[in-house]
């Protein structure tokens, strides 16, 4: 991977609002390197959600430059094509929400294979087993969604971010729902495949005790980096 796992420059999102235009991200400047856990913090409204969506690529910027992995995805209005996008996100990136979006009626075991519903990749039920024992939920895999506490259905969404192997792992209010004990464990498990796995992280958080897990934090207020 580059030094850099994602580059933006001058990256700004606006949404009309009636005959407002909200400058959600407003001329963004940063580098995130490889390997790097980071923090994104910032009051409710200040254009959190809304960077971490463009630096994943769920959402288009309205301007600026986008770099990820090397590569140029956003260039000043022009953007990759979408099947190219798909694939980035697919291939480079996992996503953890606040809420674990698990399927009630399938077990760990079948949450954490739906990526392969779409696309198949070898070694993929030797991956479900490795994470199923990462993250401490083996003796779970054939339980459902309801029958698991909080922090282990949060687990279940990570292991379910990670099964593609991604280089990026986007983390979007994971503890939100959580109470301490639980957000502290999953504070640990994020530093530990930061630490372990060598893998990027970029974590949006209103908990200031798990921003400062991360080795570097910023802070964002209406829709700029906080110096």
């Amino acid at each position: 991977m580059n030094e850099n796992a994602i580059s933006a420059e001058n990256l700004t999102k606006i949404y009309t609002r009636g005959i407002e235009q909200v400058h959600a991200v407003d001329h963004i400047s940063l580098d995130i390197r490889a390997g790097e856990f980071v923090s994104v913090v910032g009051p409710s409204g200040s254009g959190k959600t809304t960077l971490i969506n463009v630096l994943g690529c769920l959402d288009n910027p309205t301007a600026g430059i986008l770099t990820i992995d090397g590569r140029a995805v956003f260039t000043d209005g022009r953007s990759l094509s979408e099947r190219q996008l798909t694939r980035i996100r697919r291939e480079l990136f996992g996503y953890i929400f606040q809420k674990f979006y698990l399927i009630p009626t399938l077990t760990v075991e079948e949450n954490i294979m739906l990526p392969f519903t779409f696309f198949r990749k070898d070694g993929a039920s030797e991956n479900v087993s490795r994470l199923l024992h990462l993250l401490g939920i083996e003796r779970r895999k054939n339980h459902l969604p309801g029958q698991l506490s909080g922090g282990e259905m949060q687990r279940v969404a990570i292991a379910r971010a990670l099964v593609n192997n991604p280089r990026i792992l986007l983390a979007d209010e994971p503890t939100g729902n959580l109470d301490t004990a639980r957000s502290e464990e999953i504070g640990q498990t994020l530093t530990e495949l930061n630490q372990k796995q060598g893998l990027t992280i970029i974590l949006v958080t209103h908990n200031p005790s798990l921003a400062q897990t991360a080795q570097r934090t910023i802070t964002i207020h209406d829709g700029k980096i906080k110096k």
